[in-house]
């Protein structure tokens, strides 16, 4: 079988590389974790009783993570998924002796950098790729690292991020048919490649490189756009970045929603998170200007003021026929016009569709 990335080399490398979190005792740390799965149970009864949106598959509990469990947890994700589809490309061929001894290896060493330097930033994610219908995770050490950082009270700030992470759990299992969709692009987007699998392969090897050219050097105007070659992986493409940005600015709508009720220092901890966001926070900007889409897409925004206008006119049941199927998830060219939205998918005078 082709070897994409030598994974356990990644994995190796991530673990090497991945810096201990915040000094914290035992005791603290015991604490913080069972706050933290406490507090996802909250979150969990005020974003369905917000939203309307209840789990319709049964999911596991929330794992609360270190540094290096999130990026081993990435690694047998992304290894789930690349593997097959790289297998299914190349046919089963093995590659050449040179490739196998150097390309595997040096990819993985590069996708280790780059997944050992996201676990010092991510605060939690809900992971798809390795089960159905998924795994929320939080990582323990970076919301405490962070919460320092903003002088927030320990127990807002803990529910505040566990809002926006239960919101997108919620999304993949309220909604059963949203995972397939995903990886079904993801899929697609490599099917859509025209250029034979052995470029395709070299393509995607560049595109890993230019990741971690990034983390080391936060000057690179590379972007990972350069992997994009085909109109049909740039539709792909285009539809990806309209679902994302969908699902990232629902959530940000759901904690400012629910943040209010629930959280005395939600005005101050938006305002300092918002702040640390737009003035340091290296990821976000590295990610925006790779995916080429700093200008014309900023999810969290973008994607909230969306979900805004579309509640805002047929509330927030009209808001949720969004799920009924892919042809109801918004287009690139909609998320700036919810009216656009709002005709296509209620009609001209915003009447409601049938649930499907």
């Amino acid at each position: 079988m082709a070897q994409f990335v030598d994974w356990d080399l990644a994995a190796a490398t991530a673990g090497a590389l991945s810096k201990s979190g915040p000094r914290v005792s035992f005791s603290e740390a015991t604490d913080v974790v069972g706050d933290l799965r406490r507090l996802t149970d909250e979150a969990a009864g005020h974003v369905a009783d917000y939203t309307g949106l209840r789990a319709q598959v049964a999911h596991p509990p929330v794992r609360v993570v270190d540094r290096r469990d999130w990026a081993a947890t990435n690694i047998a994700g992304l290894r789930e998924v690349i593997t097959p589809l790289v297998s299914r490309l190349s046919g089963d061929k093995q590659p050449g002796a040179l490739t196998e001894a150097i390309g595997s290896r040096l990819t993985g060493v590069q996708a280790g950098t780059v997944l050992a330097y996201l676990s010092g930033r991510v605060l939690g994610q809900y992971e798809v790729f390795s089960a159905d219908p998924g795994q929320l995770l939080l990582v323990a050490p970076n919301i405490v690292e962070v919460e320092r950082k903003l002088g927030a009270d320990p127990r807002d700030f803990r529910l505040w991020v566990c809002l926006h992470e239960v919101t997108h759990r919620t999304q993949f299992t309220a909604v059963p048919w949203m995972r397939a969709y995903f990886l079904g692009e993801v899929q697609a987007f490599v099917d859509a490649s025209s250029s034979g699998s052995e470029h395709l392969v070299e393509r995607l090897r560049r595109g890993v490189a230019t990741l971690s050219d990034a983390v080391r050097d936060p000057e690179s105007r590379t972007s990972v756009l350069d992997i994009v070659q085909t109109p049909a992986q740039r539709a792909v493409l285009d539809r990806l970045t309209a679902l994302m940005t969908l699902l990232e600015g629902h959530a940000e709508f759901v904690m400012d929603g629910v943040g209010p009720q629930v959280i005395p220092s939600v005005e101050r901890i938006r305002a300092s998170f918002n702040r640390r966001r737009e003035a340091g926070n290296p990821l976000e900007k590295a990610i925006r200007r790779l995916l080429g889409v700093d200008v014309k897409m900023r999810q969290y925004a973008e994607g909230r003021k969306f979900v805004h206008g579309v509640v805002e006119r047929v509330g927030m049941d009209g808001f949720n026929s969004i799920f009924n199927s892919p042809l109801t998830l918004p287009r690139l060219s909609e998320l700036g016009d919810p009216d656009a939205w709002v005709a296509r998918v209620h009609g001209p005078a915003g009447t409601f569709p049938a649930a499907g």
